[in-house]
């Protein structure tokens, strides 16, 4: 999104907030209920030095999972590209495990594999796995059929075919699903903490809520969607640096 056209969304939430004070000052709503924007913003301010190792806990978090996501899902895309046999009979267990709610999936993990840290990398690897392997798919198999018979013509073997043409026209379809992914990831890593965790963004926010303080949960949602949109504007702007070459081309 472009700097000029960020003011109209600004705006809308500008005003947003505003009803918002209003309503909870004109109907006389309780703080445990709803808390007005500016009771949360104080109460930002107020918990955000012991709030601090709780983010940076669930950064780390998503920092290790979303990374393994990425990794494995760009080079299981490239096997099932690659072999088309093993896509056929891959892809309908990828689809099936997407059907399996988080919330359920966690549990088993912390069974299997105890209360530390690695279940909680997979719950995320797992939920960020499936979108950037499709994306990544869908990238290798838009490649322009032209160019494809182009450098068959020229003698490219398979290995030159894909790395020279195929992966770097997928490149726009991989960032596609790893801006998706990159979203789900911090909301996965909170949930993952809510089921067994000392410290995170989720552990924050599950102490604060048995404990009715509600801006302290307000809090915390507003904490995890400015990561997210952190994450999604990251990958923003690494798929800008990485497709720069395309854009370059357009202009000649």
């Amino acid at each position: 999104m472009k700097i000029k056209n960020i003011w109209k969304p600004a705006l809308v939430l500008l005003l947003a907030m505003v009803l918002w004070e209003m309503a909870t000052k004109l109907f006389q709503i309780e703080i445990w209920v709803l808390p007005a924007p500016s009771i949360i913003a104080k109460e930002m301010f107020v918990v955000f030095p012991a709030f601090l190792p709780h983010i940076l806990a669930t950064i780390k978090l998503v920092l290790v999972g979303f990374t393994s996501a990425i990794v494995l899902g760009i080079i299981v895309a490239t096997m099932l590209h690659i072999f088309s046999t093993a896509r056929e009979i891959v892809m309908p267990f990828l689809v099936i495990s997407q059907n399996i709610p988080t919330i359920v999936l966690a549990p088993l993990l912390m069974i299997w594999f105890g209360l530390g840290d690695f279940p909680k990398y997979l719950i995320i690897a797992t939920t960020a796995f499936f979108p950037i392997a499709i994306a990544t798919l869908d990238g290798f198999s838009q490649t322009n059929r032209e160019y494809m018979h182009y450098m068959q013509m020229m003698g490219a073997t398979r290995k030159q075919t894909f790395f020279k043409l195929q992966l770097p026209n997928a490149i726009p379809s991989i960032f596609s699903g790893i801006k998706i992914a990159a979203t789900y990831s911090v909301m996965t890593a909170v949930v993952a903490e809510w089921l067994g965790a000392q410290k995170g963004i989720g552990v924050f926010m599950t102490l604060a809520a048995s404990s009715y303080r509600t801006p302290r949960v307000f809090v915390a949602i507003v904490i995890t969607i400015i990561l997210s949109l952190i994450f999604f504007a990251l990958f923003l702007a690494l798929e800008k640096w990485f497709t720069r070459w395309q854009r370059n081309e357009g202009i000649q």
